[in-house]
């Protein structure tokens, strides 16, 4: 079946059927209020977070620094502080299972799924930086090589800093495979 509608059509059928075309000023308008209610949302959800960290913290009778922000359109919480390791676990573990119950305490209060994310002791920044490494050399391999790289199981967090990465370097693509938790990243040349 093919379309005979026009643009101009569709238009005409909007202003005929009594919708008001909003003038782009207005559209401009309601984007800018909905992009600071969301951000708003998002700060609450942080503030959210901040509250329940601080609760645990309490309850667990360790020191930290919380900070709530909002950054790159999700909901952070950075705690930061002596003696937060233990909160970190081996290779994050710990801190991923505090994020997905800090999750559920923002769900809880607001009825809304959340994409916060945790930060304890400045572990995510640091593992960043590990992981743009272990990035960039499975790119040398691949296109040394030519032979596709198959790195180590990793947390979503983990995986998304690898594709970064990768994704910003011409020449080279990487997916996922697996099922969680041994899903992995695999870096190969672009076809």
């Amino acid at each position: 079946m093919t379309d005979t509608s026009t643009p101009d059509s569709s238009v005409s059928a909007a202003t005929a059927s009594g919708a008001d075309a909003s003038a782009p000023e207005d559209v401009e308008e309601t984007k800018k209020s909905e992009t600071a209610s969301s951000d708003g949302d998002l700060f609450r959800q942080s503030e959210i977070a901040a509250d329940y960290v601080e609760g645990l913290l309490d309850i667990l009778d360790y020191d930290g620094d919380i900070d709530e922000l909002v950054a790159a359109g999700r909901p952070m919480v950075e705690v930061v502080g002596g003696r937060l390791q233990p909160l970190v676990g081996q290779r994050g573990a710990t801190l991923e299972a505090l994020q997905e119950l800090t999750r559920l305490a923002i769900f809880r209060a607001t009825g809304t799924p959340s994409r916060l994310l945790l930060d304890i002791g400045g572990y995510r920044a640091a593992r960043r930086k590990e992981l743009a490494a272990v990035a960039r050399n499975a790119v040398e391999k691949v296109k040394e090589h030519g032979d596709a790289v198959h790195l180590e199981p990793m947390s979503a967090f983990e995986r998304k800093c690898v594709h970064d990465v990768v994704n910003a370097i011409p020449g080279v693509q990487s997916e996922s495979e697996g099922v969680e938790p041994n899903r992995r990243i695999v870096v190969r040349a672009a076809d």
